[in-house]
């Protein structure tokens, strides 16, 4: 299993960045095989951290059209900054909370 992690500063952020946002979350798990996506906001400083089975469906969700034009316009205008970090996951721990 991988993860993508996606660190930025955020410059601004609009109507669309939100919209986009929606649309990107819902083809990385329905289009392209993602696992789980998690986004969080605090400040300036946004992270999200998707879990893939493998590196090709990464490369797809990277390259599709609509992924590069919300990379573009993150460039432009919504990060000050951002970092792109996949890893491979070589173990992991869980704790299932009962409710």
């Amino acid at each position: 299993m991988y993860a993508v992690i996606f660190t930025a500063k955020i410059n601004e952020v609009d109507n669309a960045y939100y919209e986009m946002a929606v649309q990107l979350r819902d083809l990385a798990i329905n289009k392209y095989g993602c696992i789980e996506f998690t986004a969080i906001t605090e400040g300036n400083n946004e992270i999200a951290i998707s879990y893939w089975q493998n590196e090709e469906q990464i490369a797809h969700w990277k390259n599709d059209a609509k992924h590069l034009v919300a990379q573009e316009l993150g460039r432009e205008k919504w990060y000050k900054s951002y970092r792109v970090q996949v890893v491979k996951i070589v173990r992991e721990y869980d704790k299932k909370y009962n409710k």
